[in-house]
């Protein structure tokens, strides 16, 4: 029993004490498989779309190396001989992810992951935004036994990456929040262990992930950027109050992000069937060739949202029924949480004022009565292995096991009664984990960037490690104007630290600055982190990295020297407008030589050089090359000049003006390209996209090594579909798909400049 108290078990009780035999099973299936790779008898294609279920993934070697935001450090292995150049995955540590659903912790389980981090990693669990923990410098033969060890307290990583249903999310305050509709808690455990495995989860092109919100208003769900996202409604029938859920389709970040569409309004007793057919649609008609357009959100475009629901609808009718559908519903109340009878300490407990700043910002009155959910704040979302085995004391001590991890990255206790907040803090304290901030400016949430992920462009954790630094040292988190504006930083154009929500967002890229490459950062401005990630911003340019935090304190600066009373940061830069903004940012924009500030050419936590071109520079070579920044430059203006037409209103003739000069923007860029090897091409779009197919994707010099030809399709695709009007998600996806174009022209002008050597090594 928990906490020394006796009670009767709990469902997590009844869960954690013993293995689910399905667990071990598909353990020892992978096991088996890992035997068959070696041998030579299972084909690596093959074997890494079955350990990628299993949650291994490949991460980026870097000889150790790891940024904890503010400088770097040399990892110690637990497996030293893995440290040398590694040939294959087997070779080289790579990544563990570990699936939560819905972040619901127990403190048995807390001490099992602790001893996995200490035992098979670097000793540090990276909290996720989807709600998982992260293990990285993992070997895959330590996996089996990893595995195991987790399965005995619940825990599976079985499609934590793949091609498959993801952690099931859902708001962190759910059941305890003021706000809400009703308790989600259980709605999604039952979602995620229904589909683990499922039958009709198993053909999709790409991942598909989830998330529940009890309310619409607040963003700890959100729904609206998931491939399916509930939230919670009521309906009186018959004098009866019964639940459902608003079920939205669609939505998703990534390199393109699109809205999720309302497909329907159902009961509770309709969440599993429906989201089941939602699933066979998607197998059935999804992309499965070109993985860049196989998420359900492309599909849910291609056929309109009619025509989906239509088909999803069809699919209901014609399943066979399935009791496990609904046969949960009646023990529902078994996820219903309470806290301990008494406060868990007695004393009185003086503290001062930074006690009351920790309360001002991490403690949440909850709807009940006399108790409090409170925040810990990791910043980059970092937990250290001593850490997590002690904050488990913590929960056993405060809690009856009422402990979930965050989109953002943060940790909570539930239940925490009033009068042991004091004696809460002082035991946080005691273990570094009291840090407040928690959910305000200074959270910064990143991805791994070019910490560990392959795809990292820049540095996302330094730059937010040194953003939070700057930001708490000013006192933001307690500034009532500013505190509640969200930063949020990617290492590459994918999203993974949910830039586009962001009050002020990130993404990683790179410029060529004489003959260096200088790292840097597009910034993006509008938007918005509440009603559920209801809008997404857009790129307002790129900025070098080391000037950012400059950028971040200029805008804030001006939101807090000219904005209204009651206006959001967002609705601050929609009334500023984007062109001013622009304008403000440009002095930002320039980049010193490298001989007067040498800073600029590295990346945050990184004291080594970004990189180097050792290339010369004829005069021929060098007209060309003014020829096609001169032509990048002018698309990076016909993009700006989109965004502002959409700016100043949504009506069709607009609409249709920012679609075109968008579509324009790519064709200057692909232009600018082919100068390169064709100085004298003709203003011709057909004969530009032509040429740049001939010239750049036929040869794959417009391919990076991971996102190949990706980018050169946004430009096919929108001169293909270049007449007549267009939809206002078509022309935002135009948008956003001509800013990603122009930054790979960016990239492979840099790729070409630097010769083939270094194009080989890229």
């Amino acid at each position: 029993m928990h906490n020394g108290h006796t009670s009767q078990p709990t469902w997590r009780d009844l869960l954690i004490y013993s293995t689910d035999p399905r667990l071990s099973q598909e353990i020892d299936e992978f096991e088996t498989q890992m035997e068959l790779r070696r041998q030579g008898k299972l084909d690596e294609k093959v074997f890494a779309e079955l350990r990628l279920r299993r949650g291994a993934y490949g991460q980026r070697y870097d000889n150790g190396r790891r940024h904890d935001g503010v400088e770097s450090r040399e990892i110690e292995f637990p497996h030293p001989e893995l440290t040398k150049g590694p040939d294959t995955f087997w070779d080289a540590p790579g990544m563990q992810r570990i699936k939560i659903p819905y972040g619901g912790l127990t403190a048995a389980q807390m001490d099992v992951l602790a001893d996995m981090a200490e035992e098979y990693s670097d000793n540090i669990l990276h909290v996720t935004t989807r709600q998982d923990f992260q293990l990285h410098f993992v070997s895959l033969e330590d996996s089996p036994d990893m595995h195991r060890r987790l399965a005995a307290v619940g825990i599976t990583t079985r499609e934590a990456c793949g091609n498959s249903v993801r952690n099931v999310t859902a708001c962190p305050l759910a059941g305890v929040c003021r706000d809400e509709t009703f308790d989600v808690t259980g709605y999604a455990n039952e979602f995620a262990q229904y589909f683990l495995g499922h039958r009709d989860v198993q053909d999709f092109g790409r991942k598909f992930k989830t998330a529940f919100s009890g309310c619409k208003q607040h963003p700890c769900g959100l729904t609206n950027m998931h491939d399916l996202g509930l939230i919670a409604v009521t309906k009186v029938i018959d004098g009866v109050e019964k639940r459902g859920f608003e079920m939205y389709v669609g939505g998703g970040l990534g390199t393109v992000p699109h809205q999720a569409k309302l497909l329907a309004v159902v009961p509770e007793e309709e969440l599993l069937p429906l989201s089941q057919a939602i699933a066979r649609i998607f197998a059935r008609y999804g992309e499965k060739k070109n993985r860049n357009k196989a998420r359900i959100k492309f599909l849910v475009a291609q056929l309109g949202i009619d025509e989906f629901r239509r088909l999803v609808f069809e699919e209901r009718a014609s399943l066979e029924n399935d009791p496990a559908w609904v046969d949960w519903l009646a023990s529902l109340h078994h996820y219903e949480e309470a806290g301990l009878p008494q406060p868990a300490s007695g004393e009185a407990i003086e503290l001062g004022e930074e006690f009351e700043k920790w309360r001002s910002t991490n403690v949440y009155q909850q709807r009940q009565e006399g108790f409090a959910t409170v925040t810990i704040a990791l910043p980059l979302g970092d937990i250290t292995a001593p850490q997590l085995r002690r904050l488990a004391d913590v929960a056993r001590r405060f809690t009856r096991d009422t402990v979930r991890l965050t989109v953002e990255q943060n940790m909570v206790l539930r239940w925490i009664h009033q009068a042991d907040l004091p004696a809460l803090y002082v035991a946080l304290a005691e273990i570094g984990l009291h840090q407040p901030g928690a959910q305000s400016i200074i959270d910064v949430t990143a991805c791994p960037g070019t910490d560990t992920c392959k795809l990292g462009i820049a540095s996302s954790r330094g730059l937010a490690g040194e953003l939070r630094q700057r930001l708490a040292a000013k006192g933001y988190q307690y500034n009532e104007a500013v505190r509640d504006i969200r930063l949020k930083i990617s290492g590459c154009f994918n999203s993974c630290g949910q830039h586009h929500v962001a009050d002020i967002g990130f993404f990683g890229s790179s410029r060529n600055v004489g003959n260096y490459r200088v790292p840097h950062f597009q910034l993006i401005l509008g938007g918005e982190w509440a009603n559920n990630a209801g809008s997404y911003g857009q790129a307002q340019g790129a900025i070098p990295s080391k000037r950012v935090p400059e950028v971040v304190d200029h805008l804030l600066d001006l939101y807090l020297g000219q904005h209204q009373r009651g206006e959001s940061f967002r609705e601050f830069v929609n009334r500023y407008g984007r062109t001013a903004i622009k304008a403000s940012l440009k002095p930002f924009t320039e980049v010193p030589d490298h001989n007067d500030d040498p800073s600029f050419y590295t990346d945050w936590a990184d004291a080594r050089e970004f990189s180097i071109g050792d290339i010369g520079v004829g005069e021929c070579a060098g007209e060309v090359v003014s020829l096609t920044e001169f032509g990048i430059a002018a698309a990076e203006g016909l993009h700006f000049d989109a965004q502002v037409v959409l700016e100043g209103g949504r009506d069709q003739a607009r609409v249709d003006k920012a679609a075109t000069l968008a579509y324009t923007a790519m064709i200057s860029a692909a232009q600018a390209l082919v100068k390169q090897q064709n100085a004298d091409i003709a203003n011709d779009p057909a004969l530009i996209v032509d040429e740049f197919k001939s010239r750049f994707y036929d040869t794959q010099l417009f391919f990076d090594p991971f996102a190949k030809g990706k980018f050169a399709h946004y430009l096919f695709d929108a001169h293909q579909r270049r007449n007549g009007s267009v939809s206002l998600d078509r022309a935002l996806e135009l948008v956003e798909e001509a800013g990603l174009f122009i930054e790979a022209a960016h990239a492979c002008h840099s790729r070409l400049l630097a010769g083939p050597t270094q194009r080989s090594n890229q």
